[in-house]
C-alpha cells in the first residue's frame, strides 16, 4: 500500500517542500532508509544522514535549518517524534484492520460481543464475558468467565485474563501477559506449613493503558487491584495483589511492587525496581533503576536513587564518595603508620 507526500503531510498537519506526488510504502530508520521510503529527523546528532539519505520523504520539525542539498522530500511538523506516532498509530491500524470471527474458537452462549470485533482462532471467551465495539482477541487468548473489555481493547497473542477482571477503552495487553492471577497469599501454620488465602478480589484497569509482554497483575485478596487511566507497564513486571498504581504512570522492566503499595499518579519507576508491601509512593516521584523502595514516599516530585532509596542528589554524593574509599583506604592506613611510629 503507498502513499503520497501530500496524503501523509494532510495526516500529521505538516508542510511539503518537494515532491507532494512522491509515494512510499514504508517507513524505515533515516541511516537506513532508501527510495520508497519514509523516515523522519528529531534528533541532531542525527542530521549528517538527513544529506546523505536515500529516503524519498523525510518528517523534520519545522524549524529544522537545512545546511546542504538534500534530495528527499522534507514534511515540516511542530514535532517530529510526535508526527512519526501518529503516522505509526495510523500504519497499524491498517496492518491490524481485521474483523470477523474465525475458526476454531470458542464463544460462550452468554458472552455479549460488541460490534467491529475480531476473535482470532483458538481463543476462548468464557461465560457473562462483556466485549466491547472494535475489540481485537489474538489466537490462544483466554478470556475467563465475566470478565469486560471495554471498546477499542487489542489482546494479542497468549493472553489470559482471569475471571471478574474489568478492562478499560483502548487497553492494549501484550503477548504472554496475565491478568488477574493469584495473589501470593498465604498463612503460616505451626507445624511450619503455609495455608493458601483464597484471593477472591478482581483487578481493574482504566482507559488508555497498556501491558508489556509476560508482565503479571495479581487479582486482590479482596476488593480490586487497581491500575489507573494511562498507566504504561513495561515487559516483565510483577503487580501483586490489591497494588493501585495512578494515572499516567511509568513502569519499566523488571520491576517488582509488593502487596497493598499504592503507588501515585505521574510517577516514573526505572527498571528493576522493588517496592516493599504496604506503603505509599507520593506523586510525581522518579525512582532509578535498580533501588530499592522501603518505606513511603511521601513528599511529591522528588527523584531518588539507591537501596534502600534515598533523596537523587545525596545518593550520586555517596556514589562518588564510593569510588574513593580505595584511596581513603590508603589514606588511613598511612596516617595509622605515622601514628605508630611516634
Amino acid at each position: 500500500m503507498q502513499f503520497t507526500a501530500q496524503q501523509i503531510s494532510d495526516l500529521i498537519n505538516g508542510t511539503i517542500e518537494g515532491d507532494a506526488e512522491v509515494a512510499v510504502s514504508e517507513i524505515s530508520k533515516i541511516e537506513e532508509a532508501q527510495h520508497g521510503s519514509i523516515t523522519f529527523l528529531s534528533n541532531p546528532k542525527y542530521e549528517t544522514y538527513l544529506y546523505s539519505s536515500n529516503a524519498s520523504i523525510v518528517i523534520v520539525n519545522e524549524d529544522q535549518l537545512v545546511k546542504q542539498p538534500v534530495q528527499s522530500t522534507l514534511i515540516r511538523v511542530k514535532d517530529a517524534y510526535t508526527a512519526l506516532s501518529v503516522l505509526l498509530d495510523a500504519y497499524n491500524q491498517l496492518r491490524f484492520d481485521k474483523k470477523g470471527i474465525e475458526e476454531p474458537s470458542y464463544i460462550h452462549p452468554t458472552a455479549k460481543i460488541g460490534k467491529g470485533v475480531y476473535i482470532a482462532a483458538f481463543s476462548y471467551i468464557g461465560p457473562y464475558v462483556k466485549i466491547g465495539d472494535n475489540c481485537k482477541i489474538y489466537p490462544h487468548s483466554y478470556i475467563g468467565d465475566n470478565v469486560t473489555l471495554g471498546d477499542n481493547c487489542t489482546i494479542h497473542a497468549g493472553v489470559k485474563v482471569y475471571y471478574d477482571c474489568v478492562l478499560g477503552d483502548r487497553v492494549i495487553i501484550h503477548s504472554g501477559a496475565i491478568i488477574g492471577s493469584d495473589g501470593f497469599g498465604f498463612a503460616p501454620q505451626a507445624d511450619g506449613t503455609y495455608k493458601k488465602i483464597n484471593q477472591i478480589g478482581n483487578v481493574v484497569i482504566g482507559n488508555d493503558v497498556e501491558v508489556g509482554a509476560n508482565t503479571t497483575i495479581d487479582r486482590a485478596t479482596l476488593g480490586s487491584t487497581k491500575i489507573g487511566n494511562g498507566v504504561k507497564l513495561d515487559n516483565l513486571i510483577q503487580l501483586a495483589h490489591n497494588v493501585e498504581v495512578g494515572e499516567n504512570t511509568v513502569i519499566a522492566a523488571q520491576t517488582g511492587i509488593s502487596g497493598s503499595a499504592k503507588v501515585a499518579e505521574n510517577v516514573v519507576l526505572g527498571g528493576q525496581v522493588g517496592v516493599a508491601g504496604h506503603i505509599t509512593i507520593a506523586r510525581g516521584t522518579q525512582v532509578q533503576a535498580q533501588s530499592g523502595i522501603n518505606r513511603s514516599i511521601v513528599e511529591p516530585d522528588k527523584k531518588w536513587a539507591g537501596t534502600p532509596a534515598s533523596n537523587y542528589a545525596s545518593q550520586m554524593r555517596i556514589q562518588v564518595t564510593l569510588q574513593k574509599l580505595p584511596l581513603l583506604e590508603k589514606r588511613i592506613l598511612e596516617l595509622e603508620n605515622l601514628i605508630n611510629k611516634k
